[in-house]
């Protein structure tokens, strides 16, 4: 869509002095590198609750007689593995928000896939605040459509059309080849013949969701321009699985598609989850996260998502973290790698996956 602007003088001006005034830092960043952010936190001071960090604990899917089990309460309770370094805390903070800008830009990651749940949702109220920020990094934004409320294929178009004419011309709205890039999480879940009636979209690449192995054939009918893998449990699903993703790069290239292989440090949620331990993945003091990035850079895949910057109910952030307890519970920590240590783990793959690149 083209907005038409008038651009008068004085606003030129006030432009021009206040990119003087907030002079954006440049940093080597890997714009080929996507990392899951989730700014679903929240605060009792700045937001009246314990957004997300006071979790429920969940029962598995195919369980008809759950008791409920008390959940967790925030500040010190919080429904995660890991705690975080800058505690409980609020994704509408500044002082947050500019913190993360600044471990994600030592990361080398230059694209952030921003958690998205529906118009006017918690999630659509701080996009602005996560821009602005992110900006004075050089750190781009797209988004990760969520099964929101009533979400269908017209919806997601609809939401899709929304986010570009709210929030597309800011300057940290990512773009690749001028159009605004978006991946829709549980793609599988609409009917394939759904999404054929609103995709393509028009100025728009559209990603899918791979999970299971008859999806690439799903994606294509769909109309998506890509599919990428996001679980950060290796072998969670066929698309997780690293040893599938040369194969589904492979298609990718044949079917003129991007491949988003999907890379993180580990996962465990069996805080919310205590039914999940199967699919538990540890860190291996960074054995995991080396042997999921290499993976990803040997498929020759042009794009890494990285499974997350902060999600922490899943144990796979890469966000510090320190050692704490609570109780007789102690909480997960980097051990003596440190809590920054995934933070410049990450920045050795975006620079190695950058090279890669170039060589090729």
């Amino acid at each position: 869509m083209t907005i038409k602007r008038s651009w008068t003088p004085i606003f030129i001006a006030t432009v021009f002095l206040f990119g003087c005034a907030e002079k954006k830092e440049k940093v080597g960043l890997n714009y080929s590198t996507h990392i899951f952010y989730y700014n679903w936190y929240g605060t009792p001071v700045i937001d009246a609750e314990y957004r997300h960090w006071a979790h429920d604990v969940l029962p598995h899917w195919s369980d008809t007689s759950w008791d409920n089990m008390e959940g967790f309460h925030g500040a010190n309770d919080i429904g995660a593995n890991f705690y975080p370094k800058l505690g409980c805390y609020s994704c509408n903070d500044t002082a947050t928000i500019r913190q993360h800008m600044a471990w994600i830009a030592e990361a080398g990651v230059g694209v952030i896939t921003l958690s998205w749940w529906g118009r006017g949702s918690f999630e659509d109220k701080n996009v602005r605040l996560m821009l602005d920020e992110a900006d004075k990094k050089d750190i781009k934004i797209n988004f990760h459509i969520e099964p929101f409320r009533g979400r269908s294929a017209r919806l997601t178009k609809l939401a899709i059309e929304y986010i570009d004419q709210r929030y597309g011309a800011h300057p940290a709205f990512h773009h690749m080849d001028g159009k605004g890039v978006f991946y829709i999480y549980d793609s599988y879940l609409i009917k394939s013949e759904d999404w054929m009636k609103v995709l393509p979209i028009k100025n728009v690449i559209s990603i899918g969701l791979w999970v299971e192995e008859s999806h690439g054939d799903s994606i294509l009918a769909a109309g998506f321009d890509g599919a990428y893998t996001y679980f950060a449990s290796d072998g969670f699903t066929y698309g997780s699985a690293k040893e599938n993703w040369g194969k589904m790069s492979n298609w990718a290239e044949e079917n003129n598609k991007l491949f988003v292989p999907c890379v993180g440090p580990g996962y465990i949620d069996t805080r919310i989850r205590p039914w999940n331990d199967a699919n538990t993945k540890p860190r291996e003091k960074g054995a995991y996260y080396d042997a999921m990035f290499s993976a990803a850079i040997e498929s020759k895949a042009k794009i890494i998502g990285i499974t997350s910057f902060n999600e922490w109910h899943e144990g796979t952030q890469i966000e510090p973290s320190i050692a704490f307890q609570f109780f007789d519970y102690k909480y997960s920590d980097f051990e003596e790698e440190g809590e920054q240590y995934y933070l410049s783990r990450t920045n050795y793959w975006t620079t190695r996956f950058q090279e890669k690149v170039a060589e090729h």
